[in-house]
């Protein structure tokens, strides 16, 4: 009788670790993926000084697939923020909603690039870690 107990005993705990070590299903994680080093370049200012931009940015993605998919085709993201930020021009920057339409127009070229080459859209925000116009 001792031993049944045991047994029984022994079985009722290794029951609830059984039903946990089943699979669980994996909830997709927000990854905010950076792009290094900055993004540096002219503005498109008019006149006898030159001047530069420096833009950090970072790209939300939900999952490490979509990250990856972020890093393969980071070169062409690179390549439409420095040509969307190069035709800037600093009053258009430092008007009073112009860098979140410049954040916007920097999330619509991304999606779109990304789009043309996933076929489904992958990055869900763009933000600005530091825009420095000088």
């Amino acid at each position: 009788m001792k031993l049944l107990t045991a047994l029984l005993l022994s079985l009722s705990i290794c029951l609830p670790a059984l039903a946990s070590s089943e699979k669980k299903e994996e909830v997709p994680t927000t990854i905010y993926h950076s792009l290094t080093p900055a993004l540096i370049g002219n503005l498109a200012d008019q006149g006898n000084r030159l001047k530069f931009f420096k833009a950090d940015v970072a790209l939300r993605v939900t999952g490490t697939e979509a990250e990856e998919q972020v890093k393969h085709h980071e070169p062409l993201i690179r390549h439409q923020l420095v040509l969307l930020f190069s035709a800037q021009t600093s009053e258009t920057i430092n008007a009073p909603d112009g860098r979140e339409n410049l954040r916007q127009q920097a999330l619509k070229q991304v999606q779109d690039a990304i789009n043309a080459e996933e076929g489904k859209p992958v990055v869900e925000d763009l933000l600005f870690n530091n825009l420095i116009i000088q």
